[in-house]
């Protein structure tokens, strides 16, 4: 599943009947940038694969299960072949994990877990074999705090982990505790050392995290108080410090959460999903503030992933059970293609 010039491939997840969907888990799609025409190659049985991560040397990739407890795999990649499992599900390290991301030394698989109700978000690493195989659980932590949002925010609910452009840092956001917490990871042992934590607006819920080229400015997408907020990150100390924010939408009078965020690659565009609007948003990034570009109709309803492919976004409507193509103006303006393709409660996609 390599892309070449005249298509790209795209791996997408769903909700499966099992976790509270209609997906059938992982979903191989080929798209045509010249003509943005979108089709389904194939199709692999896995439980409520809600988050997808490419290994960063390796044809693999790896997928939650989020459920609770949660779990998470390693699929291989062949050209011409569908994903097939590289060994069984293990442990997530918590429930109901929602992201994961690969170090970029390739040797381990990081794990934000939402939780539940009751059960505190964390923080989870496993180390990976030569092969990516998933090995040994090496480390958890759990995510202490709360926020002002009854029913939300009674505690803490990791929602993503990242490392930063510099490879300092690894970067989870806390959308129970309005709060980024900011981790060494020892590549040796595997372990998480606490090196900061950014406190963020009250009530915002942080969702996702999306870095400009340069890494000196970090857009959040933040779930609860509908704004996308940029903000200055230093990498020396793993802190983020706000400079201004804007609505997800301009869609009044309904209630809207932001979901997925993607940057260009020039660094002056960010694209927003627009959960409830139903919209995807365009703002340009100019110095340290956010300008509105508009939005346009996201081909469905509960617009969640947005995968960024040549001249294009991928978006992952989840209620509507479709993946639409958007075109990308040279401005960062967005139009709409009329191409939509069926992916029952798909959340995610990764360009494979």
């Amino acid at each position: 599943m390599t892309s070449i010039s005249s298509h790209v491939d795209v791996l997408t997840g769903s909700y499966t009947p099992d976790t509270g969907g209609e997906g059938v888990g992982l979903t191989a799609l080929r798209l045509t940038p010249e003509d943005g025409g979108l089709s389904v190659v194939d199709t692999v049985a896995a439980s409520g694969t809600s988050f997808l991560a490419a290994h960063p040397t390796l044809p693999v990739v790896y997928t939650t299960h989020e459920s609770t407890p949660g779990a998470v795999s390693a699929f291989a990649l062949r050209e011409g072949a569908a994903p097939t499992p590289l060994g069984a599900p293990v442990t997530s390290g918590g429930a109901n994990p929602c992201h994961l991301t690969v170090h970029p030394s390739g040797g381990f698989l990081l794990t934000a877990n939402y939780g539940t109700d009751t059960l505190p978000g964390t923080v989870a690493v496993h180390r990976l074999d030569a092969d990516g195989r998933l090995s040994d659980l090496t480390d958890v932590v759990e995510h202490k705090g709360s926020g002002p949002v009854t029913g939300r925010q009674e505690g803490s609910h990791a929602h993503q982990v990242l490392v930063d452009p510099a490879g300092r840092c690894v970067l989870a956001t806390d959308l129970g505790a309005d709060t980024v917490f900011a981790y060494q990871l020892d590549i040796i042992t595997g372990k998480l050392k606490p090196v900061a934590a950014s406190r963020l607006r009250p009530g915002s819920g942080p969702r996702h995290l999306a870095f400009t080229p340069g890494g000196d400015l970090v857009i959040s997408a933040d779930e609860l108080s509908s704004t996308v907020t940029c903000h200055h990150y230093a990498a020396e100390t793993g802190t983020l410090h706000e400079l201004s924010r804007v609505p997800a939408t301009a869609v009044a009078d309904i209630p809207n959460e932001p979901g997925g965020i993607v940057t260009s690659a020039c660094g002056r565009y960010v694209w927003v999903t627009n959960r409830g609007a139903d919209t995807v948003a365009a703002f340009r990034i100019t110095g340290t503030t956010l300008e509105p570009l508009g939005e346009v109709p996201s081909g469905g309803n509960r617009p969640r992933g947005l995968t960024a492919v040549p001249g294009h976004l991928l978006v992952a409507n989840q209620h509507s059970g479709t993946v639409a193509v958007l075109r990308v103006r040279e401005d960062g303006t967005l139009g709409e293609t009329g191409v939509v393709v069926g992916v029952g409660s798909v959340v995610c996609g990764l360009t494979v």
